[in-house]
């Protein structure tokens, strides 16, 4: 029995018992307390698959360091032959945010990321190039978008109308997200987007094989086809002029591999 509690006037009143509703609650706000803790303390891995960059490496590592959330950066260079790799090892090897891996034949896209993957300690991965077409500023948005129902977020360079997207490419990407979306029940506008964040165990999950820039629909692909929902989130996006290193149409003849 509840036990009963004696007022001033000798009175007794019963002592209130916990209706459902407000157990209900206590475990929600128990829960959501919880996943707030998990998503301000969770370690975000940032994968930068360099070749030749070296006007810009630089820059973006320092990009990268300055942001204010709990990370670690993988830079794996390709096998360049420029002056990037001379740009890395400058960097000190104290810095614990910072890991260095040198691969000394160029493999391609794909294979960096794979073997950047392999050396991930972060609950979440998520890609940088290493060309600043993208400002790594716009990785908070896609880590303050993380929530229970979705654990993949995308940066999208089409959900704004300010970006300078060559002719060509455009129509390209177009081409590559319509057929994912229809092969695979997405419903995507940037397929082909570095920024890719994704939860870790999800990335090792799916056994990534590709070497080169078919990476970028063998992700997406893998993921929609194991039931996950992908949410995208606008970024700003400055193509560069001369140099640009593109799988193009040449991806769409790798969609029956995934």
């Amino acid at each position: 029995m509840c036990p009963e509690l004696l007022t001033g006037r000798n009175s007794v009143k019963p002592c209130k018992i916990p209706k459902p509703i407000d157990s209900i609650m206590i475990i929600y706000f128990i829960i959501t307390g919880l996943f707030l803790w998990y998503d301000n303390n969770m370690k975000i891995s940032v994968l930068i698959p360099v070749y030749n960059e070296e006007n810009t490496i630089s820059v973006v590592i320092q990009k990268v360091l300055s942001l204010n959330i709990e990370k670690e950066i993988i830079v794996v260079d390709d096998g360049s032959t420029d002056r990037t790799t001379e740009i890395l090892k400058r960097f000190p090897s104290q810095n614990k945010e910072i890991n260095i891996i040198f691969q000394k034949q160029n493999r391609g896209k794909g294979a960096a990321i794979r073997k950047g993957l392999k050396e991930a300690t972060g609950d979440y991965i998520v890609i940088q190039d290493a060309d600043l077409e993208l400002d790594p500023s716009d990785i908070i948005k896609l880590v303050e978008s993380i929530d229970e129902n979705y654990k993949v977020i995308y940066g999208s360079r089409f959900l704004t109308r300010q970006q300078q997207i060559f002719f060509i490419s455009m129509i390209a990407n177009k081409f590559l997200t319509f057929l994912t979306n229809v092969l695979y029940g997405g419903n995507l506008t940037d397929m082909e987007t570095c920024y890719k964040l994704c939860e870790k165990e999800i990335l090792l999950a799916i056994d990534l094989k590709s070497e080169r820039f078919e990476i970028e629909p063998e992700i997406t692909c893998k993921i929609l086809k194991r039931g996950y929902r992908i949410k995208e989130v606008p970024i700003s996006y400055m193509p560069r002029k001369a140099g640009k290193k593109s799988g193009g149409l040449t991806d769409s003849k790798q969609f029956s591999r995934f």
